[in-house]
């Protein structure tokens, strides 16, 4: 993936008004790419993307209404709370054909966290967008609370992608690496519900030692191309 500026791809995070979306929002803008912040409600869009910028000092992040968002980029990630993820699934489908989906979700209950049952949150969204839409499962393990530090800088946790189009995984793990994240491939979509069961693990050791950043880190890669 090109550093060019004028290459870059437009990434259109969708759902992007919360603390991951916008997190991931602020690493991707902070080092060039054009982001543009999805909600449903444009106002609420315009008001994060305002917030980025004045963090970042420059104008590079746009708020649209999630449809037009979707239109405008090339890459788009799905950001929505569980419950909200299979209605902007379907409401999004048309928008989101011959691109590249990365779904975020964990549908996991915060409040009594607990893996969830087969099928795959990524699944299940490749199954209703269709084969044109290329679907990677990637940042349900990162924690929100990480993203808006150490911008420029990488973070000590690991990305566990999933996704039946390695070429798909190859270009989000890319786009992890110039945002400050080492992503690893783990296999294709159903294995994504071992990631989404991994998020529940991390919530409870999260509650139980009153932190707010556990995360995973993959050992025994050293001197392996990545």
């Amino acid at each position: 993936m090109s550093n060019n500026n004028s290459e870059k791809p437009v990434i259109a995070i969708l759902g992007g008004t919360g603390k991951e979306g916008s997190g991931l929002a602020l690493r991707w803008a902070y080092v060039g790419f054009p982001v543009i912040i999805g909600s449903r409600q444009l106002e609420k869009a315009q008001t994060a993307a305002s917030e980025l910028n004045k963090v970042l000092g420059k104008e590079i992040v746009s708020g649209m209404e999630n449809t037009k968002a979707a239109e405008n980029a090339s890459i788009c990630v799905l950001t929505v709370v569980q419950e909200a993820h299979q209605a902007a699934l379907q409401s999004l489908k048309p928008s989101l054909q011959g691109k590249i989906l990365v779904d975020a979700t964990a549908r996991v209950d915060f409040r009594d966290p607990k893996p969830p049952s087969p099928p795959s949150a990524a699944r299940i969204a490749q199954n209703l967008l269709g084969k044109q839409v290329k679907v990677v499962a990637a940042f349900q393990n990162i924690p929100a609370h990480s993203l808006r530090k150490k911008l420029g800088q990488t973070l000590d946790c690991d990305v566990l992608l999933c996704s039946d189009d390695t070429q798909a995984a190859q270009i989000i793990i890319d786009l992890a690496k110039l945002a400050g994240m080492r992503a690893l491939y783990a296999g294709g979509l159903d294995n994504a519900i071992t990631v989404e069961g991994l998020t529940a693990l991390l919530i409870s050791i999260n509650k139980h030692y009153g932190i707010k950043n556990a995360s995973l880190f993959i050992s025994g890669l050293e001197g392996q191309k990545q």
